[in-house]
C-alpha cells in the first residue's frame, strides 16, 4: 500500500519508463504472436497493459485513458503511443484528485475492499506481472527485449561485460 502520492508517482514513473521501452520495440507483425492457441496474443497483452489505468479509474480517478473494450489496435505504434499518453494523464490525475489522506479511504474494487493506496500498489504489480509475460512473447516473436532491473542478455556487451552463463 502507498502512504504518499509522491512514493506512488516515483514508483509508477520508473515502472512506466521500463514498460514504454518494451512497447516501443513491438512491431506490427509481432502483435500476432501467441504463447499458445486460445491465449492472449502479444498485441492483446500490450493493449491490456496500455489500458490498465482503468483499474485506477475504477477507484474514481478521472483521466483520459484507452478503453480495452474498444478493440485492439493493429498498429504497434498506436499501442505504444496510447500508453505514452495515458501515463502522464494518470499521474497528473492522481496528484490533482487525491491527497495522501485519500490513500487510506477504502473502496470496493473488483469485488474486494481495497484502500486507494492498495489499489495503486496492485495497479503497478498488475502492470509488472503482464510486462513479464510481454517479454516472453517478445522473445518468441524474435524481438530484442530491454533490460528492466538489470541488463537483458543482449545488453551485457554494451556495458563491457559478458552475459552470465545460464
Amino acid at each position: 500500500m502507498y502512504a504518499s502520492i509522491q512514493l506512488f508517482v516515483q514508483d509508477y514513473e520508473e515502472e512506466a519508463t521500463a514498460t514504454q521501452k518494451l512497447l516501443d520495440r513491438l512491431t506490427d507483425a509481432s502483435l500476432k504472436q501467441e504463447v499458445a492457441t486460445g491465449y492472449r496474443t502479444l498485441g492483446h497483452l500490450a493493449w491490456h497493459i496500455a489500458c490498465s489505468g482503468m483499474m485506477v479509474a475504477a477507484a474514481g480517478v478521472k483521466f483520459e485513458h484507452p478503453d480495452e473494450r474498444g478493440g485492439i489496435p493493429s498498429s504497434a505504434q498506436a499501442i505504444a503511443d496510447a500508453y505514452r499518453k495515458a501515463v502522464p494523464a494518470l499521474v497528473e490525475a492522481v496528484k490533482s484528485q487525491w491527497t495522501d489522506a485519500d490513500l487510506a479511504a477504502v473502496q470496493n474494487i473488483f469485488g474486494q475492499n481495497w484502500s486507494n493506496g492498495t489499489t495503486l500498489n496492485k495497479f503497478i504489480k498488475h502492470e509488472v506481472h503482464h510486462r513479464g509475460q510481454l517479454t516472453i512473447l517478445m522473445r518468441q516473436a524474435g524481438l530484442q527485449v530491454a533490460g528492466i532491473y538489470g541488463p537483458a542478455k543482449e545488453e551485457w556487451s554494451a556495458i563491457g561485460m559478458e552475459a552470465p552463463a545460464l
